[in-house]
């Protein structure tokens, strides 16, 4: 049996000098592959709200979306570590209802952490989480669930006075219990600087090559979501070319006429033939109109 990846195992990554690759994934099928591939950290993430519910942003996202999903996923992944994410203001109101929600993406979806957005504002309510003895990664930089705030999606720290602020949230994520913390959309110098000054793994998101590990969105890098394409990503398939190649194909034939054929197709044997003509027959015979 395989053993499942836990967060000490990724630390333990780190301490080794391997980088960590981390996928997301929303259904039982993409979870699978990417298990079956080695991806040691499945994140289920509440980017779902635009590659697979067509929303423009990550804010509608609702917990029992986040549960739903990550259901799936758990379903499909029997080696990688399970990181589901808490959703727009499933977290924010107090530590109550963080701890239930945490729970719920644990006990109800099947995830081994949670991920949640923001830096010292968030200290306190991480602390709690992990001495309730659930996992937490953060996430700083651009978080997406403030994009309102932000006015769009742009590099985070850039300036002094964000960079130190960004220095503060990782350091603050860190005392609070944090296993790893997500940097996304920062410039390659400071996650440089971040990582260096933290003992716990960063995972980058367009935040350069010096993280511990990178984090990419799967329908992004498979090329599956044309509708944006970020800077950061790079793809490693155009799966949307060849999937409306294939549907292309398929109304080809269907109109054609030369789908299904025989190998697509099931045959009686003669014996059962005949019972099929003679049920027809009888059939024929008693309607009224036979």
């Amino acid at each position: 049996m395989t053993r499942r990846i836990t967060v000490r195992d990724v630390t333990a990554m780190v301490a080794r000098g391997e980088k960590i690759p981390m996928l997301t994934a929303y259904d039982y099928t993409s979870s699978r592959l990417a298990d079956g591939a080695g991806i040691p950290i499945i994140l289920v993430g509440d980017s779902l709200g635009m590659v697979v519910l067509g929303h423009d942003s990550t804010v509608p996202v609702t917990m029992d979306d986040m549960v739903h999903h990550i259901k799936a996923v758990a379903r499909g992944a029997s080696h990688a570590l399970i990181v589901g994410d808490l959703p727009f203001m499933s977290y924010h109101v107090d530590v109550g209802q963080a701890l239930a929600n945490a729970g719920r993406l644990i006990q109800e979806g099947g995830a081994h952490a949670v991920k949640l957005e923001g830096g010292e504002e968030v200290a306190g309510t991480v602390r709690r989480i992990v001495e309730c003895g659930i996992p937490v990664m953060g996430h700083i930089g651009l978080t997406p669930q403030s994009v309102n705030a932000f006015g769009g999606y742009r590099v985070r720290g850039k300036g002094r006075e964000e960079a130190a602020a960004i220095l503060r949230d990782a350091a603050a994520l860190e005392r609070a219990g944090a296993f790893a913390v997500v940097l996304e959309l920062v410039p390659d110098s400071l996650a440089a600087a971040v990582t260096r000054r933290l003992s716990i793994p960063t995972i980058g998101i367009g935040a350069g090559p010096h993280c511990d590990g990178q984090v990419q969105v799967l329908h992004d890098m498979l090329g599956m979501y044309d509708k944006f394409v970020p800077k950061h990503t790079r793809r490693y398939a155009n799966l949307a070319e060849i999937i409306s190649a294939a549907f292309g194909r398929y109304m080809s034939d269907v109109s054609d006429g030369t789908f299904p054929d025989e190998r697509e197709s099931f045959r009686l044997d003669e014996a059962a033939h005949e019972e099929l003509r003679f049920l027809l027959e009888d059939l024929d015979r008693e309607s009224p109109t036979g």
